[in-house]
């Protein structure tokens, strides 16, 4: 079960690499506005402030990421610390999303899911 919430570690980590070029590279492009529902007006405004929170996306793909190569070579304990930090952050951050706007439901859902499925999974695995 602890593999199987690698493998979902590293989708989530992709996702969030996605995330973060969308809202620190492309922010103002077409296809980050569609994504995001903002305007050119609106994502001009908010181009400093998606920067920072691509970021953010950036360095919690990173932690599950490492944590998945380290437990693949054998440092387990400290791999699977920050497998569940990194996906444990990123369902924090979708639970977050989604009680402060209702209408972020589907983004919430798509940023969250698979990180609350790999970290129930590592839990799980290490458990039984």
């Amino acid at each position: 079960m602890v593999v199987v919430g690698l493998v979902l570690a590293g989708v989530a980590a992709l996702v969030h690499v996605y995330i973060f070029w969308l809202e620190s590279v492309a922010w103002t492009t077409p296809r980050a506005r569609a994504v995001f529902g903002t305007t050119p007006d609106e994502a001009s405004a908010t181009r400093a402030l998606a920067y920072n929170q691509g970021f953010y996306n950036l360095f919690l793909a990173v932690a599950a990421l490492l944590g998945v190569v380290l437990v693949a070579v054998g440092h387990r304990t400290v791999g699977l610390t920050l497998v569940l930090t990194g996906v444990g952050s990123m369902a924090a951050a979708a639970l977050v999303l989604l009680l402060s706007d209702r209408s972020k439901a589907a983004a919430a859902l798509k940023q969250g899911v698979v990180p609350l499925l790999a970290v129930v999974a590592v839990v799980v695995g290490l458990l039984v």
